[in-house]
């Protein structure tokens, strides 16, 4: 079967099956490893990535869904060798820690600061509820988020 996808701004083709995760192709067919596929169970966001903005857990989202809309990694956050503004945040606030659970953060992330730009602590740590990591108390992590909401920047 072909499928024809929108990843990253780019039409892609895969040989896969529909009910291929997406996760799978991303990574073994489109060789974009940003997503993690650790739990393949749905629970750590991992391998979250973006459906039309919206995060999702390509661990379970099969492959054929997502034709007709536009999926966005990790990989496509940095432009030109320069790391977006969130990316530049965690680093600022040394938020990164050991980097599995970190692109499906940064994904969640994205989603929640392009649709909210003054997002509050609450509103950030609700978001992050389903990306989970063993390194850190988040508290960095949801310090470089709030950095870049408009009510940050307006201070």
């Amino acid at each position: 079967m072909t499928l024809r996808l929108l990843v990253n701004g780019e039409d892609r083709v895969s040989r896969s099956d529909a009910m291929t995760p997406l996760i799978d192709v991303l990574r073994d067919e489109f060789h974009l490893t940003g997503a993690k596929p650790v739990c393949r169970e749905g629970f750590c966001g991992a391998c979250t990535v973006l459906l039309d903005d919206e995060p999702v857990m390509s661990c379970l989202l099969p492959c054929g869904l997502t034709r007709g809309r536009a999926i966005r990694t990790v990989e496509d956050l940095s432009s030109g060798g320069m790391l977006s503004d969130l990316q530049t945040a965690m680093v600022d606030h040394d938020a990164v820690q050991c980097g599995m659970c970190f692109p499906g953060m940064l994904m969640t992330l994205t989603s929640v600061l392009s649709r909210h730009p003054a997002p509050s602590r609450d509103d950030i740590r609700a978001a992050l509820s389903g990306n989970l990591c063993r390194c850190t108390g988040y508290e960095r992590i949801v310090d470089a988020a709030l950095s870049l909401s408009s009510a940050a920047v307006a201070r």
